[in-house]
């Protein structure tokens, strides 16, 4: 869903707010970059200036740590975050048929976002969930032992 031009202005403000009061403390980038994916949901090349400029950088060491750490995102994500582990255990168990599915379910690939702004597929190498590959995770929901089968059923819940 798209913020308002208020919700910017005021996300915007609150993330000045932070780094005025962190950007003299060691190592200000990385938790200056977190406050503003929080807020943002992601890193446009505007917040990126912002940050740059603000801590008197370039704008391409910000750049850099942003698609160094897979934590960063630097387009929206949707409503929903879903990941597909495709990890050692959940490939062989046949994540790659799942993550496929995934892809025909909602109409795009992995790395995108719906047209509504309802889903984002990720393709994640480990969810911490190898007794039960193959695995999606979509928001906090966990989905184990998953065929091409179950996926339509689950994305209607959602």
């Amino acid at each position: 869903m798209a913020l308002t031009k208020e919700q910017i202005d005021q996300k915007t403000a609150e993330l000045k707010q932070f780094i005025a009061a962190n950007k003299d403390t060691k190592g200000p980038l990385m938790p200056i970059m977190q406050k503003a994916q929080e807020l943002f949901g992601y890193l446009s090349l505007e917040t990126q200036e912002l940050i740059a400029d603000a801590l008197d950088i370039p704008v391409s060491e910000v750049y850099g740590v942003a698609t160094f750490y897979s934590q960063f995102s630097l387009r929206p994500k949707g409503e929903n975050v879903v990941s597909v582990c495709t990890g050692t255990a959940c490939y062989v168990k046949g994540a790659q048929a799942v993550l496929e599915e995934v892809e025909n379910v909602l109409g795009i690939k992995a790395g995108e976002t719906t047209k509504d702004g309802k889903f984002t597929i990720q393709d994640t190498r480990c969810l911490g969930c190898c007794g039960l590959a193959p695995v999606m995770v979509i928001n906090e929901d966990v989905y184990g032992r998953l065929t091409p089968a179950d996926i339509k059923g689950i994305f209607e819940k959602y």
